[in-house]
């Protein structure tokens, strides 16, 4: 029995895709308000105030909820690979772009697209400012409409080894931006030694009270962004290879 290939993601998908990420940006966005509240009452900045181990953990379970929850949300989507990528980088950029929309409408914050965030929690802290987050998400929006529209043109879209590394090598220079300043005060303090006993260590909160962003590495963040780009370029001229 044939078995017919699986449909192109449709406008309407795409619609509801937008009311979903939006959705999350602003349940994301209230849950912030709530945890602002209690530890930033005078409001968000550097040097961070020290946050509760539980509530470091749980705040690291929710992250990884968020992740799991546009990942189904992405499988149940379609049974293509590829279409499934595109959904969860649509989905993604959506949201947190409208997170921070949604945090300035509650909390006028931030002040500017350079105002310095924690960003995500899982394996260190990330720290960066908005305008790098923004980036990525107005990337991965349009890598997802890419591929969606690839394949609604193509249907076999054609993502070779090369493309995928490209890809990998790119997201994770842009990741290095975001965790070396808090990687480089777990290794310049020796804290490496005890991972697990950070959130006891004296010493190292210190630390992290006392840390204060001031550069962020725009050149090597350029650098993995041109790579996710010509990524896609290069999945373009394979795919066009292939169907020409």
């Amino acid at each position: 029995m044939s078995t017919s290939a699986p449909n192109p993601v449709t406008n309407t998908q795409l619609f509801w895709l937008c009311v979903f990420g939006i959705s999350m940006g602003l349940l994301e966005a209230i849950v912030v308000v709530y945890l602002r509240e209690l530890y930033f009452p005078d409001g968000f900045s550097f040097p961070l105030r020290f946050i509760p181990d539980q509530m470091l953990r749980t705040e690291m379970l929710r992250e990884l909820s968020t992740v799991a929850i546009l990942t189904t949300v992405a499988m149940v989507a379609t049974t293509k690979i590829i279409l499934r990528f595109a959904i969860f980088l649509f989905a993604f950029g959506v949201w947190d772009i409208f997170y921070y929309v949604f945090l300035k409408a509650l909390l006028d914050w931030p002040r500017s697209l350079f105002t310095w965030d924690v960003l995500f929690l899982i394996p260190v802290t990330w720290f960066g400012p908005v305008l790098a987050p923004v980036v990525c998400s107005l990337t991965m929006i349009g890598l997802g409409i890419f591929f969606i529209i690839l394949d609604r043109k193509f249907e076999n879209v054609r993502v070779e080894r090369i493309a995928w590394l490209l890809m990998a090598v790119g997201a994770a220079l842009i990741v290095l931006t975001f965790v070396r300043d808090y990687a480089g005060i777990i290794m310049e303090g020796g804290f490496y030694k005890d991972l697990a006993g950070l959130a006891n260590n004296r010493t190292f909160q210190t630390a992290v009270a006392s840390f204060v962003p001031a550069q962020f590495h725009w050149g090597l963040f350029g650098a993995g962004e041109m790579l996710i780009l010509l990524s896609a370029l290069t999945s373009y001229r394979k795919t066009m290879r292939k169907t020409g």
